[in-house]
């Protein structure tokens, strides 16, 4: 029988060993936890607390360190850093969510049709929709607007293209923007046919309409927001790069973070004008938990798919067009050479062969070789094989979009010809120029999903396995390259990957727990993957019903 002293002794040894353990905020156990460190480890548990890693490591054993305000068991599934979506348009895929949706549509017909039911549940005003792409009808020509004048006599209306660099207008949207025939601008086209308007406009010229367009309301505009949010953390994005606003979206950004409506991180990209560049040289670089604003992005020159992207040579498919460029030469170096004088990051919008070797010489002249300026290509679609190289000398980092090429792939051949293509959407070669490569999806010029990216790069497939040895393979990804695209090369790409893209002790609590494993899993299952959580600093602020 143990003594009352002995039976002491074994109380206080317990009670010792109970309160020496840590007190977190969340345990996450059971789990594959890939950490997307530097080594590539795997694990089975993450300690949390104050919004932050404060562990890794066997469920055993950090159950035996921490004591959990709450225990998560995964029970086998996977648990990655939150995707961050490298290029992407938040503001404008929320605002698109309250207009008509033209995406998918195989014909002008059809657009028509949905165009006539939105107009129904949105009687006055503007009638605005995004989406459409000529280059999936059975007749691949731009549209004219004389059936949109005729249904839409007495309303505006402002269709977009897909990649927001066409748009077709009816009359009554271009009398009142004051747009008639012959009229000239650079770096966009304003479309006539015998003498009269067809309402296609290309690049600069759509801004000449969309600026008449009225503002949206706070009140609309919070819900557009928070409409943009619910369906990017149901995809486990927990970061986005949105390329190209003005200072008053950052500080209504920043207002909607500060009263806890808005929970997603954002990386903002002011756009190239004279009032954003005032702004944040007053302000400096911006940084909050949620916010960072520090770089501008710039828009080299058009799309590929509305032959506005600026080409070396002639496109293949249109003789004596060569595309254009979006400002001159002259003004690229002059945004270049004030922000070489600033800490603050150029990100180029470049898709043609011409665009991309006028944006890296333009970098090339200020970067001065090896350097951690960070400086971005968006896209880099179309590069010439002599101007690979031009990344890794200066140190310029391409910014791609998977989905782009399997968009692209039906098409890309026609407009760029059999050896031309050879260099466009060339991820692993653009990969090889620094070690490292930013992903991202351009929503809502594609979709949102992260699964469509990984897919896209490992694969460079569409949804129903064409082609059967994947669209110019040797530019494939491997599964660890992609996931790191999507992690910490895009965390990198924003000068955060010491505080997010990994999961590692001091980072934020940022995860998405998947019910299949990305790394592992069928190549036909990964399109199906959905997230079962979403951490955002620790906090689920998304579960699968």
């Amino acid at each position: 029988m143990r003594t009352l002293a002995a039976c002491g002794m074994l109380l206080l040894i317990i009670f010792s060993s109970c309160s020496s353990r840590q007190k977190i905020d969340l345990l996450i156990i059971n789990g594959t936890v890939y950490t997307v460190d530097t080594a590539f480890s795997t694990t089975e548990a993450v300690a949390i607390r104050d919004g932050k890693i404060v562990a890794t490591g066997s469920t055993a054993d950090l159950q035996q360190q921490y004591e959990a305000r709450e225990i998560v068991d995964v029970k086998g599934q996977f648990v990655y850093p939150g995707f961050i979506d490298a290029h992407a348009h938040f503001v404008g895929y929320g605002i698109g969510l309250q207009t008509a949706d033209l995406t998918g549509t195989n014909s002008w017909e059809e657009i028509l049709t949905r165009l006539r039911e939105f107009a129904t549940t949105q009687p006055n005003g503007w009638l605005i929709g995004r989406g459409w792409d000529q280059n999936d009808w059975a007749v691949k020509e731009f549209p004219d607007n004389k059936q949109l004048n005729t249904l839409f006599p007495d309303r505006p209306v402002l269709l977009t293209r897909v990649d927001g660099h066409a748009a077709i207008a009816n009359q009554k949207a271009l009398d009142m923007a004051g747009v008639k025939p012959g009229f000239k601008l650079t770096g966009g086209e304003v479309e006539v046919s015998n003498g009269q308007l067809t309402g296609i406009l290309v690049d600069n010229a759509v801004d000449l309409v969309s600026t008449h367009i009225p503002a949206m309301d706070a009140s609309s505009y919070r819900e557009a927001l928070l409409d943009a949010q619910r369906n990017c953390f149901a995809m486990g994005l927990t970061t986005i790069d949105d390329c190209g606003l003005g200072y008053k979206d950052v500080e209504a950004i920043d207002g909607l973070q500060k009263n806890g409506a808005l929970k997603m991180r954002l990386y903002v990209m002011l756009s190239d004008a004279k009032e954003n560049f005032d702004y944040l040289d007053k302000k400096k670089i911006i940084k909050t938990d949620r916010l960072h604003v520090r770089s501008f992005k710039v828009y080299g020159d058009g799309a590929l798919g509305s032959r506005g992207a600026c080409l070396l040579q002639p496109y293949s498919d249109k003789p004596g067009h060569y595309g254009f460029l979006l400002s001159q030469p002259e003004h690229f170096d002059s945004v270049a050479n004030w922000i070489a004088q600033r800490d603050f990051q150029m990100c180029t919008h470049a898709i043609g062969d011409s665009g991309n070797r006028t944006i890296l010489h333009t970098y090339g002249k200020y970067l001065k070789g090896k350097n951690d300026r960070r400086w971005r290509i968006e896209h880099a679609q179309v590069v010439s094989p002599e101007d690979f190289s031009l990344f890794a000398q200066w140190s310029v980092i391409p910014s791609v979009q998977p989905t782009h090429a399997t968009s692209d792939m039906y098409w890309a051949g026609d407009r760029l010809g059999a050896q031309r293509v050879k260099g466009a959407y060339a991820y692993k070669q653009l990969l090889q120029q620094n070690g490292w490569l930013p992903l991202g999806t351009d929503f809502p010029v594609e979709d949102i999903s992260p699964f469509k990216t990984f897919y896209a790069a490992v694969v460079r497939k569409d949804a129903k396995g064409w082609p059967d040895n994947g669209f110019q393979p040797e530019n494939a990804l491997t599964r660890e390259e992609a996931l790191r695209g999507m992690t910490i090369w895009a965390a990198k790409a924003n000068f955060e990957e010491k505080e997010k893209g990994s999961i590692e002790a001091g980072k934020w609590a940022d995860l998405v727990i998947l019910d299949q494993d990305l790394l592992k899993a069928d190549a036909g299952k990964l399109l199906n993957i959905r997230p079962t959580a979403t951490f955002v600093g620790g906090e689920k602020v998304y579960e699968k019903k």
